[in-house]
C-alpha cells in the first residue's frame, strides 16, 4: 500500500512538472510575442516616431492596437461553448497560433515604407487578437487541468514567472531592436516564436475529442446560466476590480523620477527590470506556499501586499532608494496579483473557465486602466496646487486606501473558494458548479 502511495505521488509530480512546463512556455512566447507589450512593442513606437508621428498619434495606435483585449469574454465563450472541430480547446489553440503566424510573416514580407501604419496596423490587430485569443484559450486549459488537481495556484505561479521572464528578455531585446532600427527581425523572431506555439499545440496539448452533438448558441447561453452563480461572479468581480483600482500608475512613477528626481529615461528602465526581478521572485515564492496556506488567508495578504506595493514610494529620495524600492515594490505587487489570479481561476465553474476567467481579467483590465486615469488626474491637479512631492506623496495615500477598501468584501467571499486546495485534493475542487456537483462523476 506505502509503495503504491508512492508510485501515486510521483506519478503526480511528473505529471504536475509536464503540465507546468508546457504551460510555462506557451505563456513565455505569447509574453514575448505580444504586439501590445512584447519584444516589438518598443520596436514599433520607434519606426512610428521615425515616420514623425507625435506621442499623441502613437500612443492612438497603441491604444487601437489594444482594443482586442476587451474581447476576451466573448473568446472565452466562443472556446467554452461553440468548439472547433472535435476539440474544444486544441484546435483553438492550433487555428491562433497559426493566424499570429501568419500576422507576423505578413509584416515580414511586407514593404513597410514611411507613413505606411494602415498596413502596420492591420498586420500587428491581426497577430493581436490571435494572441489574446489564444491567451484566452490556455488560461481556459490551465483551470480545467489544474482545478481537479489543486494546482491552479502552481500554474498560475509558472504562467507570471513566464511572463516576467519574458519581461526582462522584452526589455534588453526591444531596446536593441529599436536602436539598430531591426524591426523586420524582431517580426521574424515573433514568427518563429509563435510557430513554436504552433508546434506544441498541436503534438503536446492532450484533449480528448467532444463526443455530444454541437448546441444551438441559445442552449450554449442557458448551459453558461445554470453554471454561473451571480453573487459569488459578483463579489470576486468587485474585489478583482477594485484591487486594480490602484491610481498609482507606472506614467505618474515615470514623470516623477524623470522630472521631479531628474533622473535619467536609462535608469527608469533599469528600475522597470528590478521590478520584474522582484516579481520573478513573487511567483517562486507562491508556488511553494500557495497550497500550503488557505485562501482565506491569502486574501488578506493580497491587501496588504498591495498597499505595500505602494506605501513603499515614500521612501524613495533617490537612486539607491529607488533600487531598492522596485525590488521590494515587483516582490509585494506580485504576491497580491497572484493571489488575485488564483482567486478568479477557483471561483470559475469547469463547464465554463474560458468565459468567467476572461471577464475577471478584463474587469481587472478595466480598475487598471480606470486607476491609471484617476492617478494621472490626481497628480496633475495636485501638483497644480501644491507641488510635484507633495502630490506625490498624497497619491501614495490615497493609492493604500483604495486598495484597503478591499478588506470590506472578503467577508462577502464564500467558505469554499476561501478553503484550502489540499494535496491530497480531498476536497471538492472550488469553482465546481452545482450543475457539475450534481452531475455523476463519470460525467
Amino acid at each position: 500500500m506505502e509503495r503504491r502511495t508512492l508510485r501515486r505521488q510521483a506519478l503526480g509530480l511528473i505529471e504536475t512538472l509536464r503540465i507546468g512546463f508546457l504551460f510555462g512556455a506557451i505563456y513565455f512566447i505569447q509574453g514575448l510575442s505580444d504586439p501590445n507589450t512584447g519584444l516589438i512593442a518598443q520596436p514599433d513606437n520607434s519606426l512610428l516616431r521615425a515616420w514623425g508621428k507625435n506621442p499623441a498619434e502613437i500612443a492612438t495606435f497603441g491604444a487601437i492596437l489594444a482594443l482586442p483585449w476587451c474581447l476576451k469574454p466573448l473568446f472565452g465563450l466562443l472556446s467554452d461553448f461553440v468548439p472547433l472541430g472535435r476539440y474544444r480547446r486544441k484546435s483553438y489553440l492550433i487555428a491562433t497560433s497559426l493566424a499570429a503566424l501568419i500576422g507576423f510573416a505578413g509584416l515580414y514580407f511586407t514593404p513597410l515604407a514611411e507613413g505606411a501604419e494602415r498596413p502596420l496596423l492591420s498586420w500587428l490587430m491581426l497577430a493581436s487578437i490571435a494572441i489574446i485569443f489564444c491567451d484566452v484559450v490556455v488560461d481556459a486549459l490551465m483551470i480545467e487541468t489544474g482545478q481537479p488537481l489543486g494546482i491552479t495556484g502552481r500554474l498560475q505561479s509558472v504562467q507570471w514567472a513566464a511572463i516576467q521572464t519574458g519581461t526582462i528578455l522584452t526589455g534588453v531585446i526591444g531596446g536593441v531592436l529599436s536602436e539598430k532600427r531591426l524591426q523586420k527581425s524582431g517580426f521574424l523572431l515573433c514568427g518563429g516564436l509563435m510557430l513554436a506555439t504552433f508546434l506544441l499545440s498541436l503534438f503536446f496539448i492532450t484533449e480528448e475529442p467532444r463526443q455530444e452533438p454541437r448546441g444551438t448558441f441559445r442552449q450554449s447561453m442557458a448551459k453558461l446560466k445554470k453554471s454561473v452563480q451571480p453573487s459569488l461572479v459578483v463579489v470576486v468581480g468587485l474585489f478583482v476590480f477594485l484591487w486594480s483600482l490602484n491610481p498609482f500608475c507606472q506614467a505618474v512613477l515615470y514623470l516623477y523620477i524623470t522630472r521631479t528626481l531628474e533622473l535619467s529615461d536609462a535608469f527608469y528602465g533599469k528600475l522597470v527590470s528590478l521590478v520584474a526581478v522582484g516579481s520573478l521572485v513573487a511567483c517562486v515564492g507562491y508556488n511553494i506556499y500557495c497550497r500550503r496556506v488557505p485562501m482565506r488567508w491569502l486574501v488578506h495578504v493580497a491587501v496588504m501586499a498591495g498597499i505595500a506595493s505602494t506605501w513603499i514610494y515614500w521612501g524613495l529620495t533617490g537612486k539607491h532608494s529607488a533600487l531598492v524600492i522596485s525590488v521590494v515594490a515587483g516582490l509585494a505587487y506580485m504576491t497580491g496579483s497572484m493571489v488575485l489570479v488564483d482567486l478568479a481561476a477557483r471561483s470559475c465553474p469547469l463547464d465554463a473557465p474560458g468565459t468567467l476567467f476572461a471577464l475577471y481579467m478584463a474587469l481587472c483590465n478595466l480598475g487598471a486602466a480606470a486607476g491609471t486615469w484617476l492617478g494621472g488626474m490626481v497628480y496633475k491637479h495636485g501638483s497644480d496646487l501644491w507641488g510635484n512631492r507633495t502630490a506625490f506623496n498624497v497619491l501614495i495615500l490615497i493609492s493604500g486606501i483604495s486598495t484597503g477598501c478591499c478588506w470590506l468584501l472578503v467577508r462577502f467571499l464564500p467558505d469554499r473558494v476561501l478553503g484550502v486546495m489540499g494535496e491530497d485534493n480531498a476536497e471538492q475542487p472550488a469553482a465546481r458548479s452545482e450543475a457539475d456537483a450534481a452531475e455523476p462523476a463519470a460525467a
